[in-house]
């Protein structure tokens, strides 16, 4: 059964998040207490193009088998290292359609919005990392192994522990793309 392995939150815009024992989100805004917490966008690039676009990036996971896969190319990553609010287990999370809804618990619902673009932040946390995380299908397409980003529809608390369920959307799925 998919489950969550981490959480974690950072109130400042550093690229680690801290590892909690819970944490609290909120419907339509995200992690309480993290620097992503809003209805509109927090990230600073793109808060740079329009600070009142909708923020399609509030929780971020990452599957704990990419650090496995990072690994094996000499990296050594561990949960919330990246930036991940929430690390998981058991599923194939960049391959998930967009608006597959994740549910979380007892109460906690996330609606799957896009991929997370890696960025050359990853290159100061260890060297070549941006570049490990990128990849090419055998059509030659771009593969971002960063983690998918969502958005809550329902709120709750999530612990490690937590089972996670999956329901998909309606066919036909569309793949996901950088958010």
């Amino acid at each position: 059964m998919p489950e969550v392995v981490a959480v974690a939150l950072n109130p400042t815009h550093g690229f680690h998040k801290q590892k909690v024992e819970i944490i609290k989100l909120e419907k339509g805004k995200g992690v309480v207490g993290d620097a992503h917490f809003g209805a509109t966008v927090k990230h600073r690039s793109r808060v740079r193009q329009n600070p009142d676009q909708p923020n399609l990036r509030q929780v971020h996971l990452m599957a704990e088998e990419l650090f496995e896969e990072l690994a094996v190319k000499g990296f050594q990553v561990t949960a919330a290292e990246m930036g991940e609010n929430i690390t998981t287990r058991g599923i194939d999370l960049i391959n998930l359609p967009k608006d597959t809804v994740l549910s979380i618990g007892p109460a906690v619902k996330l609606q799957v919005t896009g991929l997370r673009n890696p960025c050359n932040q990853l290159n100061q946390f260890q060297k070549g990392l941006m570049q490990a995380l990128l990849d090419n299908d055998e059509n030659g397409n771009l593969i971002r192994k960063a983690g998918i980003m969502t958005i809550v529809v329902e709120g709750g608390i999530v612990s490690p522990g937590d089972e996670i369920k999956i329901d998909y959307p309606s066919e036909p799925h569309q793949v996901l793309d950088r958010v």
